[in-house]
């Protein structure tokens, strides 16, 4: 289906219809009906934070909710408000759809993220820990410890933590030290002269990443059936006047900074990727500083001391009432405790790869269509596995965005070089906070004897694509997986993804052309089937929405059903906004941001965009449009934002078997229309409000229930 070619211009549709007149006059690119991108990401952050806050679900599950809000946090202020606040300071910011000056943004976000992080404390110290108390799990603060307990604690120090400790004192020889992004620190205020007779009054005790941020207390010292843990900083903060004999510390206070995490390379003036971001990676570490947090009870001297040091504003300050970096306690969501865990379930074998041992067989018979992680992500390691020792298959090429250096997806790969088999492999060297994996493992594959290149200068390869040619007869055959997530297994057993086996003539041949685009050179492939990014997938995108549009004007029946994490590109809402306009149904499910306006009057009346925050995280990008009952549906490695559009290599693929059809309309989007537990409404106003089940409703939480219906 070539989208584009039947679609006309929108003055051959327009019949003279006076209500379309009219709703045209609307200005859409007036500033009122978009949302602020980073004010919308931080609305996601905040329904992360509010499943932490659900006392229905099971107590380890909303503990990790809560680290989850912490990592994500994190990385909002490393990337997105670090990036923003730079474009101001190099006067380079510039105004976005909705008009704000980045600066108000940034006043806006400030306000905002001091709540955000005071509620989140707040349910930690108020909720969390008497929770896990009356569970069995305490977190000993220093005056619960019992004397067996302090003697276990100071041999533990000496042996454990001390040695690795390297106490800063203050003074023109030891300037403030340059401290890496997100760890540990301690001020330590210091009584009395050293051994040199020096008074320094001030220290800075660095706690190596190395160290755990909890430490369990040995059995013989907990009470029975209890679980007792201790945080690191209470430990040092034990110890601190050990850490400078003959001196006493009068107080000791954690701390710690975030810095601008995002890599800069000018790629043209780059002759080696891979050693330009080996130099960038260590650097990453010491970027512009952009947050600090400190203890809630340090002093005021010492928090002006701080933020003199590094430049920041008051309004740059946090203080946290408890641990910093809470996302280092996700090794306690490893402890044996399954009665405060969701109920654990195995990911289902659909019947056409369960029934076949040969994947190939099952895959030339009819496309196989898997749902993660509900269905298995084992049918694609398999293929790729079965690819390497197949004596007739001659090729594999695959694109690797995020997959783990150390996975079966990798161990195949080289198990195929090392076969003989023509391996190429493109790795994305830029995938954030995974640069450092995609180099250990472009220099495995290289070891392998594969071919290995790091795709298209400027555009980052984020499509997911696998090849594999084999020798049928005397003939040569293709054979294809594509999807929506990572070729990573543990993000497919959390994250929700599509993917798509298939030996279909078209859909094979363009995966082909498009590998020949990122290893060659020439100009953009015509494709058949897939339409790509940066090349035709924004203009089919309006194109299919316009299509939908002139349905609408004709008095057909016209909808569009679109799933995605974001969607922030102006004319993608334009071209939206004037479908809502022309009548079309149109129903969005957006996890994160979204700088569409729904329910405007006049221009988003008939749009209603949901989020979906719950066990897994809603990953997968699907594309409906009714097309007069003949509906045209798409999955997609791409986001409908203006990276993915036009600063990336992205696929979206046609599921073209009518019954894959019907299961993706019913499970990928359908049942997401149904949630009302598990589902949030974006109003007119910017703001999320949880969907509530009437009196007379049943629950129905659409992960739940695909789980019931597909693990099985």
């Amino acid at each position: 289906m070539n989208a584009t070619s039947s679609t006309q211009k929108n003055s051959d549709k327009s019949n003279g219809n006076t209500a379309d007149a009219e709703n045209n006059s609307i200005d859409l690119s007036n500033p009122e009906l978009y949302i602020n991108r980073y004010l919308s990401l931080l609305e996601f952050n905040l329904r992360v934070l509010a499943q932490a806050e659900d006392t229905e679900l099971p107590l380890l599950e909303r503990l990790k909710f809560l680290l989850i809000f912490s990592a994500n946090m994190d990385e909002f202020f490393e990337i997105k408000l670090a990036g923003l606040q730079r474009d101001i300071s190099y006067n380079q910011a510039r105004p976005e759809a909705d008009g704000m000056h980045p600066s108000e943004v940034l006043k806006i976000i400030g306000e905002r993220c001091h709540d955000a992080i005071d509620r989140q404390y707040n349910l930690l110290n108020d909720e969390m820990f008497p929770a896990l108390a009356e569970e069995n799990i305490h977190f000993l603060s220093r005056e619960e410890w019992s004397a067996e307990q302090v003697q276990w604690i100071k041999t533990y120090f000496r042996q454990q933590v001390a040695p690795v400790l390297t106490p800063i004192g203050l003074d023109l020889a030891h300037p403030f030290p340059k401290l890496v992004n997100k760890s540990l620190n301690f001020l330590v205020s210091l009584e009395g002269k050293d051994a040199f007779g020096r008074q320094l009054g001030l220290a800075v005790v660095p706690a190596p990443k190395s160290l755990p941020r909890f430490v369990a207390l040995p059995d013989e010292l907990c009470p029975e059936g209890e679980e007792n843990y201790i945080f690191l900083s209470s430990i040092i903060h034990y110890h601190a006047s050990s850490l400078f004999p003959g001196m006493k510390s009068s107080g000791c206070y954690q701390f710690r900074i975030t810095r601008n995490s995002d890599l800069f390379l000018d790629e043209d003036k780059v002759e080696d990727l891979s050693a330009a971001l080996k130099g960038e990676l260590f650097s990453r570490g010491y970027g512009e500083e952009v947050r600090l947090e400190v203890a809630d009870n340090m002093p005021d001297h010492m928090k002006e001391f701080l933020l003199g040091k590094f430049g920041l504003s008051e309004s740059q300050l946090y203080r946290v009432k408890g641990p910093v970096n809470l996302s280092r306690m996700m090794s306690l969501l490893d402890i044996d405790r399954p009665n405060l865990k969701f109920t654990p379930f195995k990911p289902r074998l659909p019947a056409p790869v369960k029934r076949k041992d040969n994947l190939f067989e099952a895959i030339s018979k009819q496309d196989v269509l898997l749902n993660h992680p509900y269905e298995s992500f084992a049918p694609v390691a398999n293929f790729l596995r079965q690819a390497a020792q197949d004596p007739d298959v001659v090729a594999i090429k695959q694109t690797l965005y995020r997959s783990g250096a150390k996975s079966e997806i990798m161990d195949h790969l080289m198990e195929a070089a090392r076969n003989g088999k023509e391996v190429t492999v493109v790795v994305e060297l830029r995938a954030r906070f995974d640069e450092a994996s995609n180099i250990e493992i472009a220099s495995r594959l290289q070891e392998a004897g594969a071919i290995v290149v790091y795709g298209i200068v400027g555009y980052k390869t984020h499509s997911k694509m696998i090849l594999v040619v084999r020798r049928e007869g005397q003939k040569l055959k293709r054979y294809v997986h594509l999807g929506t997530g990572n070729y990573h297994a543990g993000n497919a057993r959390l994250y929700s993804d599509y993917s798509l086996l298939t030996a279909h003539d078209g859909i094979t041949e363009d995966v082909h052309k498009i590998f020949q685009e990122l290893t060659g050179m020439g100009r953009a492939a015509k494709l058949r089937e897939i339409h790509h990014a940066p090349f035709t997938l924004h203009t089919t995108m309006l194109a299919l929405i316009e299509r939908e549009r002139t349905y609408a004007l004709a008095g057909k029946p016209a909808k569009i059903y679109l799933k995605m994490n974001s969607l922030t590109e102006k004319q993608i809402i334009e071209a939206l906004y004037q479908a809502s306009q022309a009548g079309v149904e149109i129903r969005l499910i957006v996890r994160g941001m979204c700088c569409l306006r729904p329910g405007i009057p006049g221009v988003s009346d008939n749009i209603e965009v949901r989020s979906i925050v719950g066990r897994f995280l809603e990953h997968t990008r699907v594309f409906y449009f009714h097309n007069k009952d003949d509906a045209n549906i798409f999955c997609s490695s791409a986001d409908l934002m203006e990276r993915n559009l036009f600063r990336r290599v992205e696929t979206c693929f046609p599921i073209l078997d009518t019954k894959l059809k019907k299961r993706i309309l019913k499970e990928g989007l359908e049942v997401f229309f149904e949630d009302n537990v598990q589902a949030w409404m974006l109003q007119s106003d910017g703001s999320y409000l949880p969907v509530v089940a009437g009196e007379d409703d049943e629950p129905y939480p659409s992960q739940d229930i695909l789980l019931e219906a597909l693990s099985k």
